[in-house]
Protein backbone atom coordinates (compact mmCIF):
# COMPACT_ATOMS: atom_id res chain seq x y z
CA UNK A 1 0.00 0.00 0.00
CA UNK A 2 2.82 2.47 0.84
CA UNK A 3 4.61 1.74 -3.04
CA UNK A 4 0.86 2.82 -4.27
CA UNK A 5 0.81 6.00 -2.36
CA UNK A 6 4.65 6.50 -3.67
CA UNK A 7 3.43 5.92 -6.98
CA UNK A 8 0.56 8.14 -6.99
CA UNK A 9 2.51 11.02 -5.33
CA UNK A 10 5.34 10.37 -8.06
CA UNK A 11 2.84 10.52 -10.50
CA UNK A 12 1.07 13.82 -9.65
CA UNK A 13 4.31 15.67 -9.67
CA UNK A 14 5.72 14.53 -12.89
CA UNK A 15 1.82 15.64 -13.94
CA UNK A 16 2.12 18.72 -12.59
CA UNK A 17 5.21 19.67 -14.78
CA UNK A 18 8.04 18.26 -12.08
CA UNK A 19 10.63 15.78 -13.28
CA UNK A 20 13.55 14.31 -11.08
CA UNK A 21 16.72 15.06 -13.00
CA UNK A 22 19.82 13.26 -11.86
CA UNK A 23 21.63 16.64 -10.48
CA UNK A 24 18.69 17.53 -8.80
CA UNK A 25 17.98 14.04 -7.55
CA UNK A 26 21.82 14.26 -5.65
CA UNK A 27 20.75 17.37 -4.12
CA UNK A 28 17.59 16.03 -2.75
CA UNK A 29 15.15 18.33 -4.64
CA UNK A 30 12.52 18.45 -7.31
CA UNK A 31 12.30 21.38 -9.79
CA UNK A 32 9.97 22.25 -13.23
CA UNK A 33 10.35 21.18 -16.37
CA UNK A 34 10.64 25.09 -17.72
CA UNK A 35 13.93 25.13 -15.36
CA UNK A 36 15.07 22.33 -17.87
CA UNK A 37 14.39 24.41 -21.35
CA UNK A 38 16.80 27.46 -18.98
CA UNK A 39 19.44 24.95 -19.06
CA UNK A 40 19.07 23.64 -22.36
CA UNK A 41 19.04 27.85 -23.09
CA UNK A 42 22.04 28.67 -21.22
CA UNK A 43 24.13 25.46 -22.36
CA UNK A 44 23.45 26.24 -26.10
CA UNK A 45 25.41 29.59 -24.96
CA UNK A 46 29.31 30.24 -24.85
CA UNK A 47 30.37 29.89 -21.16
CA UNK A 48 30.39 32.68 -18.84
CA UNK A 49 32.55 34.26 -16.15
CA UNK A 50 31.21 33.26 -13.77
CA UNK A 51 29.97 30.35 -15.06
CA UNK A 52 25.66 30.50 -15.38
CA UNK A 53 23.97 29.07 -12.44
CA UNK A 54 20.28 27.97 -11.22
CA UNK A 55 19.04 28.80 -7.84
CA UNK A 56 16.33 27.40 -5.62
CA UNK A 57 15.20 29.78 -2.96
CA UNK A 58 11.98 30.01 -0.22
CA UNK A 59 10.77 33.64 -0.46
CA UNK A 60 7.52 35.19 0.50
CA UNK A 61 6.02 31.84 1.39
CA UNK A 62 6.58 30.75 -2.35
CA UNK A 63 9.47 28.42 -4.11
CA UNK A 64 11.66 30.75 -6.25
CA UNK A 65 13.66 30.31 -9.15
CA UNK A 66 16.89 32.74 -9.26
CA UNK A 67 19.51 33.29 -11.89
CA UNK A 68 22.17 35.46 -11.11
CA UNK A 69 23.90 37.88 -13.36
CA UNK A 70 26.94 37.24 -15.56
CA UNK A 71 28.37 40.63 -15.29
CA UNK A 72 28.03 44.04 -13.52
CA UNK A 73 25.72 46.17 -15.62
CA UNK A 74 23.03 43.33 -16.33
CA UNK A 75 20.32 42.11 -14.33
CA UNK A 76 19.67 38.56 -12.12
CA UNK A 77 16.69 37.06 -13.19
CA UNK A 78 13.88 35.60 -10.37
CA UNK A 79 11.09 33.51 -11.52
CA UNK A 80 8.00 31.93 -9.93
CA UNK A 81 7.06 28.01 -9.87
CA UNK A 82 5.86 28.31 -12.79
CA UNK A 83 8.42 30.13 -14.70
CA UNK A 84 6.85 34.05 -14.90
CA UNK A 85 9.74 36.62 -14.63
CA UNK A 86 8.87 38.14 -11.66
CA UNK A 87 11.42 40.96 -10.38
CA UNK A 88 15.39 41.57 -11.41
CA UNK A 89 16.04 41.49 -7.31
CA UNK A 90 19.88 42.95 -7.98
CA UNK A 91 22.12 44.41 -10.86
CA UNK A 92 22.06 46.93 -13.30
CA UNK A 93 23.06 50.23 -13.59
CA UNK A 94 22.41 50.39 -10.01
CA UNK A 95 23.09 47.81 -8.76
CA UNK A 96 19.71 47.54 -6.87
CA UNK A 97 18.01 45.62 -9.64
CA UNK A 98 13.99 46.69 -10.83
CA UNK A 99 12.90 47.34 -7.47
CA UNK A 100 10.21 45.10 -7.17
CA UNK A 101 12.24 42.44 -4.78
CA UNK A 102 14.33 44.71 -3.09
CA UNK A 103 14.45 42.53 0.04
CA UNK A 104 14.99 39.55 -1.95
CA UNK A 105 18.87 39.24 -0.77
CA UNK A 106 17.76 39.40 3.00
CA UNK A 107 14.42 37.54 2.82
CA UNK A 108 15.06 34.67 0.96
CA UNK A 109 16.11 31.35 2.57
CA UNK A 110 17.05 27.89 1.83
CA UNK A 111 19.33 28.11 -1.04
CA UNK A 112 19.74 24.86 -3.36
CA UNK A 113 22.03 24.85 -6.29
CA UNK A 114 20.01 23.61 -9.03
CA UNK A 115 22.25 23.84 -11.90
CA UNK A 116 25.66 25.34 -12.44
CA UNK A 117 27.30 25.38 -15.95
CA UNK A 118 30.55 23.07 -15.33
CA UNK A 119 31.98 23.48 -18.95
CA UNK A 120 35.52 25.23 -19.02
CA UNK A 121 36.58 28.42 -20.74
CA UNK A 122 38.59 27.93 -23.76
Amino acid sequence: MKNLAMIAVLFGLTAAGFVCEDRAVDLGTLHPVWVDSLIAKYSAEPVGNPPQSIWQYRYNGSVVYFVPAQCCDQYSDLYDLSGTLIAHPDGGISGKGDGRCADFGKAATDPVLIWRDSRSRN
